[in-house]
């Protein structure tokens, strides 16, 4: 359904049905904000609410209302949707409870939910459930409780499910302007991509910060991302929770490493979008955004006037995707002005206390550690609780340097209560990004330096069909031989003549495997290099009615594992990881969504730990990526084409050589 939320997000009228604290709270908060559209109390006998006239029922309003706040029972909420839908309404929010998030404790919730949705019609609904949003670009609040925000001019957008959540971050204090906050409720009707891609419309918005809890329409999601990159409107993501993965025995490797969140996490890297793992790392990114917007790179500079500072900033660095680019000759010359002999110049810079109260020298100083390819310069100060006068050259100091470089630059405070509301505001005005807390200043820059385009091709959505059958490792591999994939030359036999005649077919030494066990070396039911002599032998001593027979492959300089599941929630996964028997202890995996291409996989295989062994480690002999690639994409094409009915695709190992990648092993669970 193509909903316009336009009228409902930036009404020019607002109408409040029912009684009670909740509604009045909706009207004062409005006016309190300085709304400048009409408000039009709904109620069947008051004559004023709130000092505003009262409307009897929707049918008495002077025109139909831009949005709605429905602080009824769930019943009554129902015919109300109707009612405004038929009369043209611009949308509704609903705030009664008892739907779908229900039904554990009432089992008609779904079907009033249902109703709901029906009786709304192409009118947009947020919610059930539903606190309704703040608009302090126009000051229009279908808000029924508390919040902390301020009018603003221009501002972030924040979207989450959670109302305690959205409230609590209304009342933030750090120097960041709020245009929108939204819940989402229920999503009955309106998903929250749905809310984004409108809210990107307003171009007062600057960016936006999505509390996710769930994936739910995959291609609205790929149409938001692709829309925010057009309008140059960054997106961050909290993404929380486990995806709801169908809980199918785990018979692979693959499944139990890649995780109910892998997933989740490989859709935001296609969507572009980074992923913060805090609230405050969320709200410091976005301050981030709303000055910067996304950063170029993760080349940063720090000046503080304690050493202490400048090695905590250094040590805490470490793990993230940011560097301390050495100060070129220029910089140098600038400092070696401003400070004098005395200092040690160094990316951290401690440049002690000299020039304090010298605003002059402190904004050379400062300016100093901006330019060449330097995306953003902290200055690490403190604000004192008590009397903090004094650090008023501080923020006088940063200012001039924004003004005069117009370099990125932020103040942070180590411990976020040491930059108090007032002086981020004042930064932030200036166009100084107020950082509260060292780990999130970094970890906000490093956010704002990983947006990238979308990936334009969607992902492939998983099937539904239930997997009802474990093909054998024999059959496995001639499936995924058909699709290009190199495995070794083998025969699968019963009895003492099979076995005689494979033998004779074969080259060997031979590896020998038991037939039909999922786990074969924890049943010690694989055997390598075995002579021709001992097969039988080695055969009977597994026990299995069938054996596997394969010639074994040598020189191998590393083993991956290459893993597909299938996730309804986000689609098919792919896991590329370190393979052999210690794959689960490794842990070495990277995940994606199908489809990729080749560059996808080298830059997957190039983040693990075991990378290097591919490129070849201390004078071994590298793999050939070329034949990974190939072995890559043969599992993906089968899976493609087999989208409706896989469930997991896995090689391990992939046994690579400098001339070829083998599939020594390979499992297919499927419809």
């Amino acid at each position: 359904m193509s909903l316009s939320l336009g009228r409902l997000l930036q009404p020019k009228s607002i109408a409040v049905i029912g009684g009670g604290a909740w509604c009045e709270q909706v009207i004062r908060q409005s006016a309190k904000m300085g709304y400048a559209g009409d408000i039009w109390p709904v109620h069947p006998w008051a004559e004023m609410v709130c000092e505003y006239p009262a409307f009897k029922s929707v049918a008495e309003l002077p025109s139909p209302p831009d949005a709605v706040f429905i602080g009824v029972n769930r019943h009554a909420t129902i015919a109300l949707v109707a009612e405004l839908s038929k009369l043209g309404a611009g949308g509704a929010v609903c705030f009664a409870s008892g739907f779908s998030e229900a039904v554990a404790e009432d089992e008609t919730g779904n079907d009033l939910q249902a109703q709901l949705v029906a009786a709304a019609g192409a009118m947009p609904i947020l919610g059930p459930n539903c606190y309704g949003f703040v608009n302090a670009l126009d000051g229009a609040l279908l808000w029924p409780d508390q919040h902390g925000c301020t009018r603003v001019e221009t501002g972030v957008a924040i979207l989450t499910q959670s109302s305690n959540i959205s409230i609590n971050l209304t009342m933030q204090k750090r120097g960041l302007p709020i245009a929108y906050m939204v819940t989402c409720g229920n999503m009955a009707q309106t998903s929250q991509a749905q809310i984004a891609s409108a809210l990107i419309d307003d171009p007062r918005v600057t960016a936006v910060g999505l509390h996710i809890e769930g994936f739910s329409d995959l291609r609205e999601w790929e149409h938001l991302a692709a829309k925010a990159h057009a309008k140059g409107v960054p997106l961050v993501a909290l993404k929380v929770g486990a995806s709801e993965q169908a809980r199918q025995a785990t018979v692979s490797h693959t499944a139990s490493l890649a995780g109910s969140d892998a997933g989740a996490q490989a859709f935001l890297e296609r969507l572009g979008v980074p992923r913060l793992k805090t609230l405050p790392d969320l709200l410091e990114t976005l301050k981030v955004l709303h000055c910067y917007g996304p950063l170029p790179n993760g080349n940063i500079a720090s000046i503080s006037c304690s050493g202490g500072e400048a090695s905590l900033i250094a040590d805490m660095a470490v793990g993230k995707k940011l560097n301390f680019p050495k100060l070129s000759a220029d910089q140098k010359t600038q400092l070696r002005t401003a400070l004098g002999p005395m200092v040690a110049l160094n990316n951290p810079l401690d440049y002690h206390t000299y020039i304090w109260r010298d605003q002059g020298a402190m904004a050379r100083a400062w300016s100093g550690m901006t330019g060449g390819d330097i995306t953003m310069t902290f200055s690490v100060v403190d604000y004192p609780t008590t009397d903090p006068t004094d650090w008023a050259c501080a923020t006088n100091a940063a200012l001039k340097v924004r003004k005069q470089t117009a370099a990125r630059f932020g103040v942070v405070a180590t411990l976020p209560e040491l930059l108090s509301q007032d002086v981020a505001a004042e930064l932030m005005a200036g166009g100084v990004v107020p950082f509260l807390g060292l780990n999130e200043a970094l970890a906000a820059t490093e956010a704002a330096a990983r947006l990238r385009p979308p990936q334009q091709e969607p992902v492939c959505l998983p099937g539904t069909l239930p997997a009802t059958q474990t093909l054998t490792e024999a059959v496995s591999k001639e499936a995924l031989a058909a699709h290009g994939l190199q495995v070794p030359q083998s025969r699968s036999v019963r009895g003492d003549a099979e076995i005689s005649q494979a033998v004779t077919e074969l080259h060997a030494p031979f590896a020998v495997k038991g037939v039909g066990l999922a786990h074969k070396s924890e049943h010690e039911a694989v055997r390598l290099g075995i002579a021709a002599k001992d097969v039988a032998d080695i055969a009977k001593a597994i026990g299995t009615d069938e054996i596997l027979i394969e010639e074994m492959i040598v020189g191998q300089v590393a083993e991956l594992l290459v893993g597909v599941t299938r996730d309804p929630a986000h689609g098919y996964v792919l896991t590329l990881g370190a393979g052999g028997v210690l794959t689960e202890i490794l842990r070495d995996t990277t995940s994606l969504l199908l489809p990729v291409n080749a560059d996808d996989i080298v830059a997957a295989l190039n983040r693990l730990n075991c990378a290097p062994l591919l490129h070849g480690y201390r004078g071994r002999p590298a793999a050939n990526m070329a034949a990974i690639i190939d072995a890559v994409l043969a599992v993906q094409s089968y899976v493609l084409e087999n989208a409706e009915a896989a469930s997991e695709v896995e090689i391990n190992p992939l046994l690579c050589t400098p001339d070829r990648a083998i599939a020594v092993d390979a499992l297919i669970r499927k419809a």
